[in-house]
């Protein structure tokens, strides 16, 4: 088994899919690792620390792909990369296939078997692999971490002789992954912390942490999470109630961090032009859902935008904000989902093409997209399956 880590060609991607721990696993296995000079420094990995681990350094992308029969990626690769592709290869890697289909539609033309590891199911045996876990806990620290850098006061209590200054009050939006860890992260700092959720699962759960639960607990709320553990859109009745609790509880906040995403549709709207309007001067507002139309108005994807007196902050990729710590994360999560598909007996590749595992992300294969969710015959629901 060969297995090529190409270098990201996106600069705004700084990690990388595997380290030196999981390359000697890789080797372990079997495999022989081709990894492309200079792929790991930006997360602080240097080509010595591969070789050391047993790869080999490849000169460029072209070499490290050459006859390699599995890829590790971050992102889904580019036509131009996909030239490099041995056919048949196995792809592993972040894929965003949502209304991306002809991006699909390339991988499936070049006969690459594609595994999108972010439609890997969240089940007990898959946890290990789940790559939005392991990388929306490092956004939701790193959105309390950048808050705080552009806020222009401290976030704990301080009491000192020449008088007290109050702590902060945060307000976290959304209680997922990201979501639970920012409260943490806030409270570990000395905020007060407030929280909300449309699941009545996190109600517990944001009270674990020591932050206020705040939300419209009606009848919709206590069935509003699919058996994914997702949050399912709310009516518009629903909807407006919260907003309007949720707008009286804004204004007093000092920093308001938001993180919902249903997968496969826009990110919905939480603060409206109006909800930041009311916040006072030198609030700061982190949305993390940018990336997919942002909760909050008036968020610019990559940017720090003044709005008034309020600053949204707009930062893309924010686990790669981190990407010395989120490398290892995510490289562990595709090597623990690789290692189902060898045979260790004879240390040679079996993917088990029936397993649950597979069956989820598996989105090409044999020249045509396969996902049930993505195959040309259902795009027109696509949205409706993945919700």
């Amino acid at each position: 088994m060969k297995i090529a880590v190409p270098a990201e060609v996106d600069l705004g991607e700084p990690r990388v899919s595997a380290t030196p721990d999981t390359v000697k696993r890789l080797v372990g296995l079997g495999a022989s690792v081709a990894v492309e000079t200079g792929a790991g420094l930006k997360s602080g990995i240097l080509d010595a620390d591969y070789e050391a681990a047993g790869a080999t350094i490849a000169a460029t992308a072209a070499d490290a792909l050459y006859g390699a029969e599995v890829v590790l990626k971050v992102r889904r690769p580019t036509e131009a990369e996909l030239s490099s592709y041995k056919p048949g290869a196995l792809l592993l890697a972040i894929i965003d296939p949502y209304g991306n289909d002809e991006a699909l539609a390339t991988l499936a033309r070049y006969n690459v078997n594609a595994f999108a590891m972010e439609l890997m199911p969240r089940i007990t045996r898959a946890q290990v692999m789940d790559v939005l876990s392991s990388q929306a806990n490092l956004a939701g620290y790193r959105a309390v971490i950048d808050a705080a850098a552009e806020f222009n006061r401290a976030l704990p209590q301080m009491m000192t002789a020449a008088g007290t200054v109050p702590a902060a009050r945060v307000f976290v939006m959304g209680a997922g992954v990201a979501g639970l860890q920012a409260i943490a992260t806030a409270r570990r700092l000395g905020a007060i912390v407030t929280a909300t959720d449309v699941r009545p699962a996190a109600k517990e759960q944001v009270a674990s942490l020591g932050a206020k639960f705040v939300a419209v607990e009606d009848e919709e709320f206590k069935q509003a999470e699919t058996a994914a553990g997702y949050a399912k859109p709310m009516s518009a009745e629903y909807q407006a109630k919260q907003a309007a609790l949720v707008a009286e509880h804004i204004k007093k906040q000092d920093i308001v961090i938001t993180t919902a995403l249903i997968p496969g549709r826009p990110a919905p709207r939480l603060i409206t032009a109006e909800m930041v309007a009311s916040m006072r001067p030198g609030s700061i507002i982190v949305d993390l859902a940018v990336e997919r139309g942002g909760n909050v108005e008036g968020a610019v994807p990559g940017q720090v935008a003044f709005v008034g007196n309020v600053k949204i902050v707009g930062h893309l990729n924010v686990p790669g904000r981190i990407a010395a710590s989120a490398s290892p994360l995510y490289a562990k999560n595709l090597f623990n989902f690789f290692e189902t598909m060898v045979d260790k007996a004879t240390k040679s590749l079996a993917v088990k093409w029936d397993d649950e595992l597979v069956k989820a992300t598996l989105l090409t294969r044999d020249g045509a997209v396969v996902h049930p969710n993505f195959a040309p015959k259902n795009l027109a629901t696509t949205s409706e399956g993945a919700a």
